[in-house]
Order: structure tokens, then sequence, then C-alpha cells
């Protein structure tokens, strides 16, 4: 049986965690806060350095590059020699390299695996997996990808693609949120029902899945967090940074960004950017 240790337990990494343990794999459980990880009836190390001693592989699902940094900075030196580290926390493409070497000094094989989806896929064991790391890690990897996955993407064998494919993804998903609130609010201040809207489009090529979801949640003011604006104004950054890298454009993600921000409490679900959208 393969054995794991998921050191993060927030709403994507608590659903990892029964989607693995769902899969028959022997899991162990860190969190900063200790109530997070009691909710997932697994168990629970007092410290990420005990709960990566002896494991197979070691899956990090915190909120950004310093969270996962200062954990795995106690926690590696206590890995196995041939163990894995999965690395699929959002961090952007600096910090994924300074990560990997972080992972060499210590002679840890390291997979950059970013994944797709938010708080139901994770629970269903539905998330895509965007993967680059070496080859020769990849079957002791695969029942922990299998669990938690619908799709896995191996994007190549050096770390870093897995987190450039999912910036550009990202990029989009964000664009589709903002741009949803922006014709919301539109349709509001031009005194329509922007219900209307969302019956517009659904069901044709301007249709998306995302919009709908996240549009019906903006006319409900239902915004509990499946996505937190936290996370989306954190990988508007990101992505910002790897498109100046690029040499590309950042106008509209930068926008994007400021939106995100201003949009009001940051544990709010990503919707909630519709509040950002309408009149002060």
């Amino acid at each position: 049986m393969t054995t794991v240790a998921l050191l993060g337990t927030g709403i994507m990494g608590a659903g990892m965690g029964r989607s693995l343990a769902r899969a028959g794999l022997d899991v162990t459980v860190w969190n900063r806060s200790a109530d997070k990880a009691r909710a997932l009836e697994l168990p629970i190390a007092e410290t990420a350095a005990d709960a990566v001693r002896d494991k197979d592989v070691v899956v990090t699902m915190l909120f950004d590059a310093e969270s996962v940094a200062a954990v795995m900075r106690d926690a590696l030196p206590g890995m196995r020699a041939d163990a894995v580290w999965v690395q699929t926390s959002t961090v952007g493409l600096e910090a994924t390299a300074e990560l990997a070497g972080l992972a060499a000094k210590h002679g840890i094989a390291y997979v950059d695996a970013p994944v797709l989806g938010t708080r139901q896929p994770a629970e269903n064991g539905q998330l895509t997996v965007l993967a680059a790391g070496p080859a020769a890690a990849r079957d002791r990897i695969a029942p922990v990808l299998d669990a938690i996955s619908a799709k896995v993407v191996w994007v190549g064998d050096e770390p870093g693609g897995g987190h450039r494919l999912k910036l550009v993804a990202n990029a989009w998903v964000l664009s589709i949120v903002a741009a949803t609130a922006q014709s919301v609010a539109l349709a509001e201040g031009l005194g329509l029902d922007p219900a209307q809207f969302l019956g517009l489009i659904e069901g044709g090529p301007l249709d998306s899945g995302y919009a709908q979801l996240k549009g019906k949640a903006m006319l409900s003011g239902d915004f509990t967090p499946a996505f937190a604006l936290s996370g989306a104004t954190k990988d508007a950054g990101l992505i910002r940074a790897a498109a100046a890298e690029a040499g590309v454009a950042t106008g509209l993600v930068a926008a994007m960004e400021k939106l995100f921000a201003a949009a009001g409490d940051q544990d709010d679900d990503m919707a909630a950017v519709i509040r950002a959208a309408r009149p002060a």
C-alpha cells in the first residue's frame, strides 16, 4: 500500500485527503490549524516532519510559495531518500524553480503538479493534475494522482512545465469569472434582469459552464467558497509576473488582479468579484 503524507487540509487539501483515503491509501495529514485536519478523521501528525517520516509520497497543498517553503524546510530532512514530493499548490514559476532546488538539495525527487478544480472536484477525486517531473517517479506516484484526479496531463520531465500550463489555464478561468461579473453588473446597471444574460448565452457557442455556475452565485449572493477570492487575487499576481517575464501584455490580468483584490472579504468565493464590478 502506498503511504502518503498530505500537508495542508484547507478547502482543496481536505477534499484531496478524503479522495486519497477513499482510494485505500495509507494517509497521514498535517495542517497548521489542527481543527481543520481533525475534521477528516484521518491520522494526524503533530508536525510536518512527523507526517513525512517513512512515507512513499509527500503531497503539499498549501496557500502560497512562502507556506510551502517554510513547511518543507522542516520536513525534507525527515523524508526517505526514495520518497517523492508532489507539489500541488499554485506558487508561480519562480517559486517552483526554488522549491525544486530545495528538493534537489536534499536528494528528493520533485514533481511539479498543480491542479485544476475547486472544492467539489477535490472532494470527488475529479481534479485535473498538470504534472512535470522525472519519468522515474511517475509509477511511484500514480496511485496518488489516480486517487485525486479524473485526468493527469504530463507536461514534461522538468519542474515548471506543470505550472506554466496551470497559469495559462487560470488566466482563462479568472477571465471568465471577471467577464461574467462585468456583464451581470452591466445588465443590472441598465435596468435589466441579469438572469436574462445567463439565459441568453445558455447552450450556445458563447456559453460556459463556469460562467453559469459563478453567474448564478453572483445573482443569489451565495459566496460559500469553492475557490476563494484570496486565491484568485494571488493567482492573478502570479500570472501577471509570468506574463511580464515572457514579454506578454499584462494589462488585462493586472486589471483582474485589482478587481479581485477590491471585492471585499477574501475568504468569500471568487464569484464575489461582482461586488467590485457593481457601482460603489
